[in-house]
């Protein structure tokens, strides 16, 4: 069935949706998509625009594939029943998902795979809008879809066999990279990495050890960029001098302790987000939302066809 997707259905065409139909399209799909902003069309067509360039530019755009193949549905059930593969990005409010699920499911084809978006909402209480969830599951994007690879899959004991390989294999030919979370936890695992990273950065502002925009400096310019190459278990590894990573826990395992030890724990008081604030508007120097959003996507870009230059070159 998966080999025989051309048709993708999308409810909801937010900053999630939109970006979502931009890299389907781009794919070479069709998509049909509903949202109820009367608006709508018009600022999706006006994202996928300005998406398609940056798509051409990482050689994602497929040969005949058109953003005309756009379809506003008139409703969310128009939106899937001709869909082979769904993706549902409407807001992060449970009794919206499932009043979705409620108007959706009759009109769906009996071998669709419906994909959440959601970023915190935990999938068995999704599950619970549905008569029956069997191919439902969570595909997890970061945002913005249509630039960062990742996807997080997650099934349960409720999910049809086979359902979640189906689904990384569509995903993977649209140019995305996956992976499984194998136990449903709040915010998945990307999300929970970059919270955990976020507080301390949080704490780090709040206590006055660093300024928010030297905060982000030291992100950027230290880590940010290792663990843009290789992931945090691999670069310690290496880091051990080739003793491997139970040699670098043996080595520097009573400094990590001390260093969690010391993380804070900060709230996001209306205190604490003044702080930030005031933070960022400094760093920002005047710079609009669009000029940065943009300065964003072209530094993802340019990252991004630097690494497949690196994976490209011979041995």
């Amino acid at each position: 069935m998966q080999n025989e997707i051309e048709v993708v259905g999308l409810v909801g065409g937010g900053v999630i949706g939109a970006s979502w139909a931009a890299l389907f399209l781009a794919a070479g799909r069709e998509v049909d998509l509903f949202d109820p902003a009367p608006d709508a069309e018009a600022n999706a067509r006006g994202y996928i625009e300005n998406a398609w360039p940056s798509l051409e530019q990482l050689g994602l755009v497929r040969p005949g594939a058109s953003a005309d193949r756009l379809r506003m549905a008139a409703d969310a059930a128009g939106a899937v029943c001709r869909a082979q593969f769904v993706q549902e990005s409407v807001p992060e409010r449970m009794p919206v998902k499932h009043q979705t699920y409620r108007l959706i499911e009759p009109a769906l084809a009996p071998e669709a795979i419906v994909a959440s978006s959601s970023s915190g909402l935990l999938m068995s209480e999704m599950q619970r809008g549905w008569e029956n969830p069997a191919r439902f599951i969570l595909g997890h994007p970061f945002n913005p879809p249509h630039l960062i690879p990742l996807v997080e899959l997650l099934g349960n004991q409720r999910t049809t066999e086979g359902v979640l390989d189906a689904a990384a294999a569509f995903y993977e030919r649209c140019g995305k990279v996956t992976i499984r979370v194998n136990k449903e936890v709040p915010a998945h695992v990307a999300n929970r990495l970059q919270a955990a990273l976020w507080r301390e950065a949080v704490h780090l502002v709040a206590e006055g050890v660093a300024s928010v925009e030297d905060v982000d400096k030291a992100v950027t310019a230290g880590p940010g960029l290792r663990w843009s190459v290789m992931g945090p278990h691999m670069l310690f590894s290496l880091g051990s001098g080739g003793l491997g990573i139970d040699g670098f826990c043996e080595r520097y395992g009573d400094s990590f302790h001390r260093w969690w030890d010391s993380l804070g724990t900060p709230r996001l008081s209306a205190e604490i987000a003044a702080k930030l604030a005031a933070g960022i508007a400094e760093e920002e120097r005047g710079r609009s939302f669009e000029s940065l959003a943009a300065e964003r996507d072209a530094r993802l870009v340019a990252a991004m066809r630097a690494f497949g230059e690196v994976d490209a070159a011979p041995d």
